[in-house]
């Protein structure tokens, strides 16, 4: 009898997937957003979007067409509100590859639900962060210099500068993040491309589908093309926001000038991004009541367990950096941590990065709070907001008051930046609100295994193709 109860305990956990759906289910539910005709709420949130998305990108056009000198930034503050952008932006794209990487190596199931909008979402974030250092070259037309191509100047990249293993750091992961997006999605697209009533469509899918049939030789080499590049993607995930932070850790600032500054900025990239994922994610599982058997509580209390860890480390990180800055025993570095805490005219943006990153997050060691999805999207908002004020404070404060008092200046931000900012935004979420409505937004091939070992006779009365099942 005791040996029973064990048993039934170890089985009877609760489902990744609500109320024992089956594998037509899946299908129908999944390709139906893409192939019902668009909601009138998928217009009035689109328009907007893609109005903003406008604004963002003529506020690049005046940039580029009247200098850097529209922005802020003053002889002190050379990187400010731009950088601090970028920095954000990539630390959201984090979370899309950890997801399907790492969770993917260490086999957890619970992932399958939200991998491919995190995906996305990876993508979307690195695209709007690319706009920032390019334009912040000031003549972006000579970017090209960045490469390593050969030209008639023999003007060859500073393989030394930070600054430029930014740029293979970035466009690497960006690379490899579409392929294993891309790659992931060929056997959904194939579903869709057998379910198409257009002759439109059906060219396209048949395009991208790449001629996919759901044959044991196919699967058997998508597997390990998909293992491949989650192999690659799972040491990018450390290495390029650690890169990112050796454009502050290798110079000479206070407040710059430290090696905690690597490990802290990817717990804080993963930070970020999975507080992203749960914003953009809550809303979708709303607006689509069937996705609620697919993205269940299980899914947000799992990412809510994630999002208050690694917030602790970013917690530990910035009490390590105080600590550090008393016990080194460096007047220029107690002197910038005083005023980034106390003194500084910007000393306010500590506290609400101490607020939203630190005490916020701690709402999550209650069952209760992570399985109230209202609650989980407040906290998610506060994070992506003090999310942004950490690079905001780490990079402003340091470089307004520096070695020489006599040199210190409060940087004020323009409403080119301002807007440009807001621009990004209204891009990733135009971007995302076109992935939503044109492609599979959960991996439907993915899901169906978490059901079958769930349920093994979960398939039963469903006829699909075979392919549907195979994996």
């Amino acid at each position: 009898m005791a040996n029973s109860t064990t048993e039934n305990v170890s089985v009877d956990r609760v489902p990744l997937v609500s109320n024992n759906r089956g594998f037509r289910w899946v299908t129908q539910s999944i390709s139906e957003i893409v192939e019902a005709k668009t909601p009138i709420w998928w217009w009035l949130l689109f328009i907007p979007c893609s109005l903003i998305a406008v604004m963002g990108l003529v506020m690049i056009g005046y940039q580029i067409s009247n200098g850097v000198g529209v922005w802020g930034e003053n002889t002190t503050v050379g990187w400010a509100w731009d950088i601090t952008n970028f920095v954000f932006w990539i630390g959201i794209g984090h979370a899309g590859t950890l997801i399907s990487a790492i969770l993917f190596l260490t086999r957890q199931k619970w992932r399958t639900s939200i991998n491919r909008a995190a995906e996305a979402m990876t993508i979307f974030a690195v695209i709007c962060a690319g706009i920032f250092p390019g334009i912040h070259v000031g003549r972006v037309w000579f970017a090209w210099f960045l490469a390593p191509v050969p030209n008639a100047n023999a003007i060859w990249p500073n393989f030394r500068s930070p600054l430029l293993w930014d740029v293979f750091a970035v466009s690497t992961y960006f690379t490899v993040s579409l392929l294993f997006w891309y790659t992931g999605l060929v056997p959904d697209l194939a579903t869709l491309r057998d379910r198409a009533t257009s002759r439109v469509k059906k060219f396209f899918l048949t395009f991208f589908a790449l001629g996919w049939r759901g044959s044991n030789r196919q699967w058997r080499h998508y597997e390990m093309a998909y293992l491949i590049l989650a192999g690659l993607s799972t040491p990018l995930v450390l290495s390029v926001h650690s890169i990112v932070s050796f454009d502050f850790a290798t110079s000479v600032v206070p407040g710059w000038h430290t090696t905690i500054f690597p490990p802290y900025f990817v717990a804080g990239a993963i930070f970020g991004g999975f507080a992203m994922v749960l914003t953009i994610m809550i809303p979708v599982r709303l607006l689509y009541p069937k996705l609620h058997d697919l993205i269940t509580p299980q899914h947000v209390d799992k990412m809510a367990k994630i999002i208050v860890l690694t917030g602790s480390i970013v917690g530990y990180a910035y009490l390590m950096e105080l600590f550090i800055a008393w016990y080194g025993a460096n007047l220029y570095e107690r002197a910038a941590f005083w005023n980034r805490v106390w003194n500084g005219p910007i000393a306010w943006a500590y506290w609400v990065m101490m607020f939203c990153n630190v005490v916020a997050p701690q709402l999550f060691w209650s069952a209760k709070m992570r399985r109230n999805t209202l609650v989980v999207f407040i906290v998610c908002m506060f994070v992506n907001v003090g999310m942004w004020y950490e690079r905001f404070v780490i990079i402003v404060s340091s470089l307004a008051q520096d070695f020489l008092p006599s040199s210190w200046h409060v940087f004020e931000v323009t409403w080119v930046e301002q807007l440009t900012f807001v621009g990004t935004f209204g891009i990733f979420l135009s971007l995302f609100l076109l992935f939503l409505r044109y492609l599979p937004v959960i991996a439907m091939f993915e899901v169906k295994p978490v059901i079958s070992a769930a349920d093994p006779h979960a398939h039963h009365g469903d006829h699909e193709h075979a392919k549907e099942g195979a994996h």
